[in-house]
């Protein structure tokens, strides 16, 4: 015989079921938040190409102003000019439209002119080198060398070296649709194997301007870093950059980790500033300081503002960084006002955050590990706000594999790399890429 709950019981058996179902509520509620609030490239790290197509309008960073859109009062236009012209074709009237008189011997008055600027057809320019030997009265044969880099039967130029690097490099064209390009353009016909020989050539005479560059990025005395990931035939490997306004250098490397680090720069970082986000493998090295990507912590922030709207701490953390931006944009900068901000900040710190907002929870423990490298920049002329220089190095690799898929090969991507450091080298200084890939290629 079954015996039925006294009422003490059945109200006990009612509380643990409500206990149980409060706690089904919370963590449904944690699961639904990220779907409530979801992280974009605007208020997070994640990288545009993470976004949802059809992403609703998120908030920027920039702040909005009275200007109108578009070019402003002051801004030089650019447009067709008339230039030195190479041929001038001159038309003047033969006869009369009305009576049909012959006017050669009628004195003319120039009344205009129009320029067309075109190129002319592409062709291949073929040189070939002929060797003769001659003997000396003394009886000696003499026999001349070929030019250098003329080391085959048939080779390509430095011309067709420097445009088939850049073309793949700097302009991200697949080999199919390069060697098209050569076919259609250029009447070349070169096939993907071609243009990868003449490509892999090139990569192994720039390698000498590669670790120039490498060098002279470890002398700098402020340098950002980042890394990506990058496919290489269906595995994850990893592409570092360092770099400073006039030099960016690009690695490969299969780890994300602080090995990596030490592979590439071996030497370290002793007397440098590193601007960096918050990857804890920076923060292994033996660099002299550290600065903090403004621009990631306010994107993080934006997202916390988001997701708790009913605190105000992100938000007057928030105010805070930009206030130092603004404050690093002027020339008032003052022991007294960096003093202010960084007791502000401090207060922040030591302010006491709600533990069941668990993101904002870990944002505000990660600023007090990193406080001393958060406004280095407003003590530092030289050392930058944000790591912006380092994240269009690195988005370089994305684009490519956007347009190519991925590298089949760490040799391939390696060789990317090489290339595509001093191609932005060459872009950071003010020169033609094009010009600087010839100058490699002659050698």
């Amino acid at each position: 015989m079954i015996r039925k709950l006294t009422t003490d019981e059945k109200i006990d058996a009612l509380l643990e079921r409500i206990d149980n179902l409060e706690s089904e509520v919370l963590y449904l509620r944690k699961r639904l938040e990220k779907y409530e609030n979801p992280k974009n490239s605007k208020n997070s790290s994640k990288p545009p190409s993470s976004d949802f197509p059809r992403q609703q309008k998120t908030q920027s960073l920039r702040e909005p102003s009275d200007k109108k859109p578009g070019g402003q009062p002051g801004h030089e236009g650019t447009t067709l000019k008339c230039l030195s012209p190479d041929f001038i074709e001159n038309h003047s009237p033969s006869f009369c439209n009305c009576c049909g008189k012959d006017l050669s011997a009628q004195p003319e008055l120039f009344v205009g002119k129009r320029q067309v600027i075109d190129i002319p057809p592409i062709i291949t320019i073929i040189t070939e080198h002929q060797l003769f030997e001659k003997r000396c009265t003394c009886g000696q044969l003499n026999r001349p060398s070929y030019p250098k880099g003329v080391t085959a039967p048939v080779c390509y130029g430095e011309n067709i070296q420097a445009l088939i690097a850049y073309l793949s490099i700097r302009q991200f064209i697949p080999y199919k649709r390069l060697a098209e390009i050569l076919k259609d353009v250029f009447n070349l016909p070169i096939s993907t194997g071609g243009i990868d020989y003449v490509l892999n050539k090139v990569i192994k005479k720039a390698l000498g301007a590669y670790e120039f560059i490498r060098q002279n990025v470890l002398q700098n005395n402020v340098i950002g870093a980042d890394e990506t990931g990058v496919n290489i035939n269906g595995k994850n490997n990893w592409a570092w950059t360092f770099q400073h306004p006039r030099a960016t250098f690009i690695a490969i490397n299969p780890n994300r980790g602080y090995n990596a680090i030490e592979k590439i720069m071996p030497e370290g970082f002793q007397n440098t500033v590193m601007v960096t986000d918050c990857w804890a493998p920076y923060f292994k090295t033996n660099a002299g300081s550290h600065q903090l990507c403004t621009a990631h912590l306010l994107r993080e922030l934006t997202f916390l503002k988001e997701k708790y709207k009913n605190d105000t701490w992100a938000e007057r953390m928030s105010d805070l960084i930009v206030k130092s931006l603004d404050l690093r944009k002027t020339d008032c900068i003052t022991k007294s006002n960096v003093d202010e901000i960084i007791n502000t900040f401090s207060d922040l710190l030591n302010e006491p955050v709600n533990k069941d907002l668990d993101e904002l929870t870990t944002f505000r423990k990660r600023m007090v590990k990193y406080a001393d490298h958060v406004f280095n920049f407003l003590l530092h002329k030289d050392v930058p706000p944000d790591n912006n220089g380092s994240e269009r190095a690195i988005r370089n690799f994305k684009v490519k594999i956007k347009i190519s898929g991925f590298f089949k090969s760490i040799e391939g991507a390696s060789g990317y790399a090489v290339i595509r450091s001093v191609i932005d080298t060459a872009i950071k200084n003010e020169q033609n890429p094009l010009q600087i890939i010839k100058l490699i290629a002659q050698c």
